[in-house]
């Protein structure tokens, strides 16, 4: 099990990665994703997914729409357009991140 401190600083890029996957996705479809696409390593807890998703959609990042699916109200959340693009700056972001991570660890010594 990775530490989970880890992954705080980089879950908003996270859950921006994951809305790009899907047109619209809500909590629960979130967390489950992200645990299958980690094979178990990675399990975001409602504690620290709803503050992120709240938070990005008041800087207007994500927005949501209830639907109604078996008889239960359902939140959505989906990219808006300003949310595409913060999305495709994280992406881009990470990918250095991850580079410098990987020369750092793997430098001979």
């Amino acid at each position: 099990m990775f530490n989970k401190s880890l992954f705080k600083g980089t879950l908003q890029s996270i859950i921006l990665q994951l809305l790009a996957t899907e047109v619209k996705m809500y909590g629960y479809q979130l967390t489950k994703k992200a645990k299958e696409l980690t094979n178990g390593q990675l399990v975001i807890t409602e504690g620290a997914l709803y503050p992120i998703l709240h938070q990005l959609e008041i800087d207007g990042i994500v927005q949501s729409e209830i639907q109604t699916v078996n008889g239960r109200e359902r939140k959505y959340y989906l990219l808006t357009e300003n949310g595409k693009l913060k999305q495709q700056v994280s992406h881009q972001e990470m990918l250095h991140y991850i580079f410098n991570l990987k020369t750092i660890f793997n430098h001979d010594k």
